[in-house]
C-alpha cells in the first residue's frame, strides 16, 4: 500500500466534515443522526442532496461551492478518494459539506423517510455483465432504496458515458411510469447545460479527452411506487 494512500487515511481520520462508521455495525444499526441531519451536523433547514459513489467530491464540493442555500453529502467506500473532496471543502471553508464513508448498500442506516431532496450519480461502475444487473446504482434494488428517504417525486440525476447504463436506465424509468425531468445522449451538444451540468469529475475530463459522449438523464422518483425491472 502507498505511503500517499496511508497517509490520507490517517489525515482524513482528523477531519471534521468526514464520518467512518463501522461497516458491520452499520449494516445492522441505524447511524445516530438519521434523521437529524439538518438539525444536528448542518444546523439550518437547509434541503440536502446526495451524491452516490462520489469519489474524489469534485461533484459534491463544486455544488456546494456554487448553493451555499443547500446541503450536501457525498458517499464513497474509498478513504483516499473522499480525503479529496474533504480537504478541498476545509480549504475552502464550506459549512454545508459532509462526506460518509461507507457501502451505499447501507444507505437506509442513515437517512430517514423525507430526508433527502436530490440525489446525483456521476459516472457510477455500469457493471456491464448480465449477472451484475443489480449492483447498479439505478437498478430497482436500490431505487426502492432511495424510496424510502427521498421526498415524493425528489430528482435523480444520472451523468455517464456508457451508453449500456443510460439505455438501461431510461427504459427501466419510462417502463415504470416515472416523470423524465431532462435525457439527452449528447450533453454538452444539448440544452441542458448549466452551471451544475458543466461541473466534472477527474474520471469526466479523462472520457472527454478520449471523445467520449457524455449522457444524461434526470428523473422523479415516486416514493408510492414500488419499482420492478422489465424485460429487455
Amino acid at each position: 500500500m502507498g505511503k500517499n494512500k496511508l497517509a490520507r487515511w490517517a489525515e482524513i481520520k482528523t477531519f471534521n466534515n468526514v464520518i467512518e462508521p463501522d461497516n458491520q455495525t452499520i449494516k445492522h444499526n441505524n447511524h445516530p443522526l438519521k434523521g437529524l441531519w439538518k438539525k444536528v451536523y448542518f444546523r439550518n433547514e437547509n434541503p440536502v442532496v446526495l451524491e452516490l459513489g462520489c469519489g474524489k467530491g469534485e461533484y459534491t464540493t463544486g455544488m456546494a461551492e456554487r448553493i451555499p442555500d443547500k446541503n450536501f453529502i457525498g458517499i464513497d467506500i474509498k478513504g483516499a478518494r473522499i480525503w479529496k473532496g474533504a480537504k478541498t471543502s476545509l480549504e475552502k471553508n464550506l459549512r454545508n459539506v459532509l462526506f460518509i464513508r461507507t457501502r451505499i448498500e447501507f444507505i437506509t442506516s442513515f437517512f430517514a423517510e423525507d430526508e433527502i431532496d436530490e440525489i446525483w450519480l456521476t459516472f457510477p461502475d455500469p457493471h456491464e455483465k448480465q449477472r451484475n444487473i443489480s449492483r447498479r446504482l439505478t437498478s430497482p434494488p436500490f431505487l426502492n432504496k432511495y424510496r424510502s428517504f427521498l421526498r415524493n417525486n425528489g430528482l435523480i440525476h444520472l451523468k455517464t458515458d456508457s451508453s449500456l447504463l443510460f439505455e438501461y436506465t431510461l427504459n427501466l424509468v419510462s417502463q415504470n411510469g416515472l416523470v423524465i425531468s431532462a435525457s439527452t445522449r449528447d450533453l454538452y451538444a444539448s440544452n441542458h447545460v448549466n452551471e451544475i451540468l458543466n461541473l466534472k469529475t477527474f474520471y469526466e475530463e479523462v472520457f472527454l479527452k478520449e471523445n467520449k459522449k457524455i449522457f444524461y438523464l434526470s428523473f422523479h422518483l415516486d416514493k408510492y411506487r414500488e419499482i420492478k425491472d422489465y424485460e429487455g
